[in-house]
């Protein structure tokens, strides 16, 4: 056990500080202190000596040298048990330092709020992180407190202790401060780097235990801080099954902004896609599409949820209801069933770089946030294809990206009919969704087809003549393109090209 007698603390945040300010007074701790935090302390009634007198040097180049001196890192540095420093530490007279308090700079939060360059750059801790990793590094003499959030626990470890640490506790906070200070150091280098370059470094500090991986044997966490995204206003801890179909519910809804619309996935598939004038109907289209596969899977609708929708979705077993609010009377209708997930979502900008372990290793990529109108369409056949089908081809496409490969969406201009996914061959999807339509009765006269790549053969084609459907969206690109096109023409259906493939793996 090692008794606290001297402090350093110099810190951005103020809040929650004074509790164990009280203490370290009651416990006769000699403080060391800068500018405004030595003005807070003063003011909370505790005698400070400030960093100026013990290195009998100002701060100077406006703050940007305080405490980068001898007598500050040597009292933090040197090693108690260790013969020739402490002789060192008689014969420069520096006082040991054995509780350092210190936070860093938000430079986060002022790239995030947007700041300029000069704002940002200024908000690089020098000082801080330089007295952090000293501290941490001596945690055999020195406790580190790297962070508001840990004042609480120190309090009631100083308390129990008698104002005294074990090595095992100075361990433990320095590494939560090299946590910090790593987090911290990865962000700089993402700002100034501009997402350029040959590295991968990410920093991710919140974590969540899950239940379990994607099955019960497997282990599972989820790294990120979800509370920026949902309230979750009801039922069980999110899975990880969950979290992967609620990431692929997110990015199908968000295709959709104007009318109401809902969207039902099961593994990370839509099994119900639909736009109406009224939430109500839309939910009701979309579950149509295929009630069975909807059991048991996530939903998520782009406008709040009302008292007559919720009825229609209490009437159905699902894992997880997405939406951006919800009305009370509705609230009081969903919350009937104790497991059911609600989620509040929040309009928070998701990220634009997609990453996954692979190998012994990790890719990255560009999120795909190409999404394709009529004006992207090119039209290669004899026939054009009408504005109705335009509007239903542009519903196909935006569906078939969030889908996976190898996929074929059917569909009209305002709902999903049936699709073929994950497929070894584009006519296996094809034929999976036509036998899937037919299935829940479905009339494929009319409907349209979107591929999520070219089609390397026509027999696509001839198999969706067939079928009774009348217009087709797909990338382009295949050498034998024109043998499609030239199907088209005989069977008098549409064709657009778009020049933008869509493969989701």
């Amino acid at each position: 056990m090692k008794k606290i007698q001297s402090a350093l603390i110099s810190v951005y945040y103020k809040d929650n500080l004074e509790p164990l300010v009280e203490l370290l007074k009651e416990q006769g701790v000699t403080i060391y202190s800068t500018g405004g935090t030595q003005s807070f302390l003063e003011g909370l009634g505790a005698q400070v000596t400030a960093v100026e007198d013990l290195t009998q040097y100002p701060a100077i180049f406006g703050g940007r040298v305080k405490t980068l001196h001898p007598k500050v890192f040597g009292g933090i540095l040197h090693r108690r048990d260790h013969e020739t420093d402490k002789a060192e530490v008689q014969t420069y007279e520096i006082p040991p330092i054995d509780l350092v308090i210190v936070d860093l700079y938000p430079f986060e939060e002022t790239v995030k709020s947007g700041a300029p360059e000069e704002d940002v750059i200024e908000k690089i801790d020098i000082g801080g992180i330089s007295l952090i990793r000293a501290a941490a590094k001596n945690f055999n003499d020195v406790l580190v407190v790297s962070s508001q959030e840990q004042y609480t626990e120190v309090v009631e470890l100083l308390r129990q202790n008698q104002g005294g640490t074990e090595l095992a506790d100075r361990k433990r906070f320095a590494a939560k401060a090299f946590d910090i200070s790593s987090h911290y150091d990865t962000h700089i280098f993402n700002y100034l780097n501009g997402g350029e370059g040959q590295y991968f470094k990410h920093s991710l500090r919140e974590s969540t235990p899950l239940r379990y991986g994607e099955n019960p044997h497997q282990q599972g966490v989820f790294y990120g801080n979800l509370n920026d995204l949902f309230d979750q206003i009801h039922g069980k801890q999110l899975s990880y099954n969950n979290l992967v179909d609620v990431d692929a519910a997110v990015a199908l809804i968000d295709e959709f902004q104007d009318e109401p619309a809902v969207a039902i996935l099961k593994h990370t598939n839509a099994c119900g896609v639909a736009v109406a004038p009224t939430l109500h109907e839309a939910y009701l289209t979309a579950l149509a599409c295929d009630p069975v596969s909807a059991f048991g899977g996530v939903i998520i609708s782009n406008k709040p949820v009302d008292k007559a929708t919720a009825e229609e979705l209490h009437k159905l077993f699902f894992e997880v209801l997405i939406a951006p609010e919800f009305a009370a009377d509705a609230l009081e209708i969903l919350q009937a069933k104790k497991n059911r997930i609600l989620l509040r979502r929040k309009p928070v900008a998701l990220p634009e770089k997609l990453f996954k372990t692979l190998l012994n290793g990790v890719i990255e990529q560009d999120k795909d946030l190409k999404t394709e109108t009529e004006a992207d369409f090119r039209g290669v056949t004899a026939r054009a294809t009408t504005p109705e089908e335009n509007k239903a081809l542009v519903f196909a496409a935006k569906v078939c990206k969030h889908t996976k490969s190898n996929t074929i969406v059917l569909a009209t201009e305002n709902r999903l009919i049936s699709s073929g996914v994950g497929q070894t061959s584009r006519v296996d999807a094809l034929n999976q969704a036509i036998e899937k339509a037919r299935n829940f009765g479905f009339e494929l006269q009319g409907a349209v087809m979107a591929s999520d790549a070219f089609f390397p053969f026509p027999d696509c084609v001839e198999i969706a003549h067939q079928a009774g459907i009348t217009a087709v969206v797909q990338p382009g690109g295949s050498i034998k393109d024109q043998d499609s096109v030239d199907l088209c023409n005989q069977y008098n259906m549409g064709m657009v090209f778009t020049g933008v493939r869509h493969f989701k793996h």
